[in-house]
């Protein structure tokens, strides 16, 4: 039995999906399967670094959509009738039109930019004309694949209803958890201290973390508005891993006199990130909207406590072991933070967080593809070893 992951364009830059895909690799492999990772050959993008923006992203568009299709339909032709196909990125989902339909599956990682490509505000995700029109596509490819998976209720829940919409009835789609991708657990706190020398953030303050991008659903302004309502009542840092600090959020902090208490810790690299986790005084995680919440589980697996939005899927993710609150409310997070100073609370907090993330280990998720697929594993280890990466973003 041979496994072949269809992974992303390189010159896309897309982080995340490499993680992923090599992750699938490298459990499968572990399970006793022989598993190859099939790319969109770079051929017109070699021009360029990246294809990401401008003219080179209508470029890329070249080698993924016109000449990989082809490629897909070559090399299925000297394949065996027992090979699988696994589209690790739902928004390749066209790929699957070129793949054999019964030993074909796919990951659906949200339908976020789907649901905003159709006008749902709630995804927090707006499309352009041109992204309305991708959209779509993608989402009528995705919903021809008879194998989905999802990694959240909320995600397959959204995708049903997609479906429904279209007259579409659900196949075998099911929900299958994220695994850890890399290792996150508390560091000690001398450790932290020299990992985060030279990063402006002091271990001997309290400090509040945010890990995450600059999109408008993952909220960024709420953690200023929080620390307002707070007034006296907390005096310490917000720290923001990730992308740096927009303008626009240095003046937000401005007017409201918290600029100073604002710091930047931009792409930090995985052992500064977990000194982060295991240093802060409490995560927040304000997120508008997400298709699972990676940082929920890395802030727990860290053994730091965490507040989160009431939002699905945050509360599946947390498994209960989180503080929730509306994400549109900042005096709900402010009151949240306040309960931590309840030392119990706080310790059953973190007590329960550790053994939640015991549900997202990498054997459970690949056992979970392999049934998925119809097979088992050849070797009694279908485990995975997590890849050391940057922030999740």
């Amino acid at each position: 039995m041979r496994i072949v992951l269809v992974g992303n364009y390189r010159k896309d830059k897309q982080e995340s999906m490499e993680r992923f895909a090599l992750m699938m690799e490298t459990g499968f492999k572990n399970a006793g399967y022989t598993v190859d990772i099939w790319r969109p050959t770079v051929f017109f993008g070699s021009f360029f670094k990246a294809t990401t923006g401008g003219i080179p992203k209508w470029i890329g568009y070249l080698d993924k959509w016109i000449l990989f299709p082809l490629v897909l339909r070559m090399k299925r032709l000297f394949g065996s009738a027992d090979t699988l196909y696994h589209v690790c990125d739902h928004s390749n989902s066209f790929y699957v039109r070129h793949l054999p339909d019964a030993r074909t599956s796919i990951t659906c990682h949200d339908v976020l930019a789907i649901r905003g490509g159709l006008g749902y505000a709630d995804a927090y995700a707006p499309a352009s004309g041109f992204g309305k029109y991708m959209q779509r596509w993608i989402l009528s490819n995705l919903l021809t694949a008879k194998k989905i998976a999802c990694v959240s209720q909320l995600t397959l829940n959204q995708l049903n209803d997609l479906a429904a919409a279209k007259g579409k009835k659900p196949a075998a789609w099911q929900v299958i958890h994220n695994g850890f991708n890399a290792d996150f657990s508390p560091l000690g706190k001398e450790e932290c201290r020299e990992l985060l020398r030279g990063t402006g953030v002091n271990i001997d303050e309290p400090f509040i973390l945010h890990v995450g991008s600059r999109q408008l659903r993952k909220n960024r302004q709420m953690l200023i508005e929080m620390v307002h309502e707070l007034g006296d009542k907390y005096t310490g840092k917000i720290v923001y891993a990730g992308f740096d600090i927009e303008p626009s959020l240095y003046s937000y902090a401005d007017k409201l006199g918290l600029k100073d208490r604002l710091i930047s810790v931009t792409k930090p690299p995985h052992k500064v990130l977990k000194a982060l986790y295991s240093s802060c005084y409490a995560f927040i995680f304000p997120s508008l909207s997400e298709g699972f919440g990676w940082p929920v589980i890395e802030a727990q697996a860290c053994g730091t406590a965490v507040v989160a939005s009431s939002t699905e899927p945050m509360p599946e993710v947390s498994g209960g072991a989180a503080l929730h609150a509306d994400p549109t409310k900042p005096e709900e997070f402010a009151n949240a933070l306040l309960q931590l100073s309840d030392s119990s609370l706080r310790a059953e907090l973190i007590r329960k967080g550790k053994l939640n993330v015991t549900r997202f280990t990498p054997d459970i998720m690949i056992n979970a593809y392999l049934s998925m697929l119809g097979i088992g594993a050849n070797t009694g280890n279908a485990g995975v070893q997590g890849h050391n990466r940057p922030v999740a973003v």
